[in-house]
């Protein structure tokens, strides 16, 4: 299993000490490219990418969530700003649960 970081270079360095493959600085067209060859060649890899990479999801970064379930996609906040980090699956928490479930 491929171990991948994309994002930041500080957050970078951390997972490179935990033996993570880093993209430090990472963009969003090397996000798609990575995660295209991960769907064709059918590797298994656990993916963490910071937030804002994936503010508009490109193809692969869709296909990897809907159909494969040898890669695993975590999106992390940035490093400074991690309340400002707001997961998709809160809204739908939110909707099935009611949002006072959110409440901390």
């Amino acid at each position: 299993m491929k171990l991948i970081f994309m994002g930041s270079k500080p957050l970078a360095e951390g997972f490179a000490l935990l033996g993570f493959n880093i993209f430090p600085d990472a963009n969003s067209n090397l996000v798609e490219e990575t995660l295209s060859n991960l769907l064709k060649h059918k590797e298994n890899a656990l993916v963490f990418i910071e937030n804002d990479l994936v503010e508009k999801p490109g193809p692969a970064f869709l296909q990897a969530r809907r159909e494969s379930g040898r890669i695993i996609i975590a999106e992390i906040p940035h490093l400074h700003e991690p309340d400002s980090y707001h997961p998709l699956v809160e809204d739908l928490v939110a909707r099935v649960l009611g949002p006072s479930v959110l409440n901390k």
